[in-house]
């Protein structure tokens, strides 16, 4: 079984002073705006960094639920952040580096164990397979 989703994005103009707007098939996101602005002075809108952490984010707590179920657990909550570094080198720019940082809380699970299944789910995650950048896990079990 193959699933396909799907982004988009439009983009005129220089690299400096263009705009661009960024979609996704559901429509969550619609025409959200994104530049060189967005992506390296602060502004407002939406840069592909952000999105990729979101991404990994959502990803690793869904892979994450799905190990726990199968090791007999449901969490009460899985909170997740992953912040992506963009770093500039010789080439260019390239995302070196996703730090995941995970407050989990889940009933009766022994921390040893939990820390066997949290790894699997690093390793299992999609987003996390496809990355070519280092993937770091801190996380909290309560």
């Amino acid at each position: 079984m193959t699933i396909h989703k799907h982004g988009s994005a439009h983009w005129s103009g220089d690299i400096k002073r263009g705009k661009g707007t960024v979609s996704t098939e559901s429509g969550v996101l619609n025409q959200q705006p994104y530049g060189f602005n967005t992506r390296f002075e602060g502004e407002k809108g939406t840069n592909p960094e952000e999105l990729i952490g979101a991404a990994h984010a959502a990803c690793f707590s869904m892979a994450l639920s799905l190990m726990l179920g199968e090791a007999g657990y449901t969490a009460d909550s899985i909170d997740t952040k992953a912040v992506v570094s963009l770093d500039k080198t010789d080439s260019g720019f390239a995302i070196s580096k996703v730090a995941l940082e995970s407050k989990v809380t889940v009933p009766g699970i022994d921390p040893q164990q939990f820390d066997g299944v949290i790894q699997k789910a690093k390793a299992g995650c999609p987003v996390s397979q496809v990355l070519n950048a280092e993937i770091t896990l801190d996380y909290t079990l309560n």
